[in-house]
């Protein structure tokens, strides 16, 4: 195992929190972002190495040890079902999963419903929980366009302001559930390597404590 923790940070629309929440704990990273092209990169006081991962790989590499800590949403924790240890919810990355259709149309999920979607699973159990039936469709790309289409009645899929919904014409039926960002850790590098994890994660709660 690598002496520093291995921690992996989501590409994409968290990535800009992540940084600024791990600065606001004291662990900064610009001076090597900008200096290094290196896959992997530690932070200014080099006590942990970071490596940039798409959000739903990371809880995979966490389980299986190749790193020893992540972060990543709910949303793909909910569809993954990693066996992973789940010490602090960051409070960054705020959204909803939700239920979303086209407006002027009214869904009975009684009857069948083609429910286009990037989460199958959270969605299966979502809709069998409402002893609903429907026929879901599993899209990696957008989905908003989904029912424009044709392909789908409804979508499941993060919102964040409704933005995007209303300029699709479209609205929410109803929450799935509120989204935000986990810090994941392998359960063998808890124990292995509990004293910086553990620090780190003291060093994250003290900042999600003073503005909560």
């Amino acid at each position: 195992m690598n002496r520093q923790p291995l921690i992996a940070l989501p590409k994409g629309r968290l990535f800009d929190q992540t940084l600024g929440l791990l600065a606001r704990a004291g662990v900064t990273t610009a001076k090597r972002l900008n200096e290094s092209r290196k896959l992997t990169f530690q932070d200014d006081e080099g006590q942990y190495e970071f490596v940039a991962l798409k959000p739903v790989d990371i809880p995979v590499y966490v389980e299986s040890g190749a790193v020893d800590a992540g972060i990543v949403g709910t949303d793909i924790l909910r569809e993954v079902e990693s066996d992973v240890y789940e010490p602090l919810d960051l409070q960054i990355g705020k959204c909803r999963l939700v239920v979303a259709g086209p407006n002027g149309v009214d869904l009975d999920f009684a009857r069948h419903v083609r429910v286009a979607t990037k989460y199958p699973h959270t969605a299966e159990r979502f809709f069998r929980s409402k002893n609903a039936h429907v026929h879901i469709v599993r899209l990696d790309g957008s989905v908003e366009i989904a029912p424009l289409l044709g392909l789908a009645d409804a979508i499941i899929d993060l919102v964040e302001t409704g933005r995007t919904l209303q300029e699709n014409n479209m609205r929410i039926f109803e929450e799935v559930a509120p989204v935000t960002a986990k810090l994941i850790v392998n359960r063998t590098a808890m124990k292995l390597k509990s004293a910086s994890i553990g620090g780190l994660i003291s060093q994250l709660d003290a900042v999600i404590y003073a503005n909560s």
